[in-house]
């Protein structure tokens, strides 16, 4: 491997070292049903977006309950000794995408058939800690104003 590639390569390993992130993969419900649900929880702090998610009558809510769940376990798995609460993690992106559609056919009169698509999402997930955002900005301005 040449230098400049594992250069690179070592800069997204540690770039990936600060990202939480959970996936869901094909979710049998439509992802616009789905996003309709991350829509309600983008950017809020994980506390809220977990309350929100108990208390809406949604199918997608559970969905994304669990999944939230998933990327706060990944969190904790990366940052040993530290608690969720005194860090302010938030929902920092989240993602729906389509997944695969299966077609079927529905009979229809006269001989006919209309098409019958069953689509799926992809859901992911990352979470950001707004308390490192802060150190980070703050070494940007520090580094502005050093020059």
């Amino acid at each position: 491997m040449g230098s400049r590639k594992q250069i690179s390569a070592e800069q997204r390993k540690e770039a990936r070292k600060t990202l939480y992130v959970a996936r869901l993969r094909n979710v049998p419900t439509s992802p616009r049903k789905m996003r309709i649900v991350a829509d309600l929880i983008r950017g809020m702090n994980v506390e809220n977006a977990m309350s929100v998610l108990q208390h809406t009558s949604k199918e997608a809510a559970g969905r994304l309950y669990k999944l939230l769940r998933s990327a706060i376990a990944n969190w904790e798995v990366k940052n040993e000794g530290k608690r969720v609460e005194d860090n302010q993690l938030y929902v920092k992106e989240i993602s729906v995408d389509g997944g695969r559609m299966l077609k079927r056919i529905q009979p229809a009169p006269q001989g006919r058939a209309h098409r019958i698509r069953k689509r799926s999402n992809h859901v992911t997930l990352i979470l950001g800690n707004k308390m490192q955002m802060k150190e980070e900005v703050e070494e940007v301005i520090t580094d502005n104003t050093d020059k």
